[in-house]
């Protein structure tokens, strides 16, 4: 028998890219990888943790797919099997409620990051509500709307350093 493949047994930037391969098309599962990925923080504990799940029937790359076990990480946070500050901790809240609807209190999750932080979360739920894609309004001489140009997100996620 053939053991299924591990997180722990690919290097991390090839668990971003099957988690990122798997969220395709979905802007909220996008952003929740996003934001994970881009905190630098929670990819390298969720996959030491296990709590990455990794199916070898990718797409026609021949990529793994990936996915977050977001149920779990409750359990794995009171265990003390994942940790982290309290901004990485809201962040990992916020990714959570963004890809599967776990509740979140905005006003605690937002009075408790700093400015990297929320430049992250505001990044994220812009992905998550595909500004990214949104495009300008613009008029011919009859009047009739047309679609513009694309806009840009309306908050970027950061250059990485």
């Amino acid at each position: 028998m053939i053991d299924e493949p591990l997180a722990a047994d690919l290097d991390l930037v090839d668990v971003e890219s099957a988690l990122l391969r798997a969220a395709v098309g979905d802007y909220s599962a996008e952003a929740a990888v996003l934001l994970l990925a881009n905190s630098g923080h929670w990819l390298p504990q969720l996959q030491a943790a296990g709590l990455i799940a990794i199916a070898l029937d990718g797409d026609e790359t021949g990529g793994p797919w990936a996915a977050v076990q977001w149920i779990d990480l409750d359990a794995a946070l009171r265990r003390g099997a994942i940790g982290g500050s309290g901004v990485q901790l809201r962040l990992l809240r916020a990714a959570a409620s963004i890809a599967e609807g776990q509740p979140v209190d905005l006003g605690d999750l937002a009075a408790g990051l700093d400015r990297p932080g929320l430049v992250l979360l505001l990044a994220a739920l812009a992905h998550a509500a595909g500004s990214h894609e949104h495009r300008a309004v613009v008029r011919d001489g009859d009047g009739i709307r047309l679609a513009g140009g694309l806009l840009g997100p309306v908050v970027a996620w950061p250059v990485a350093n």
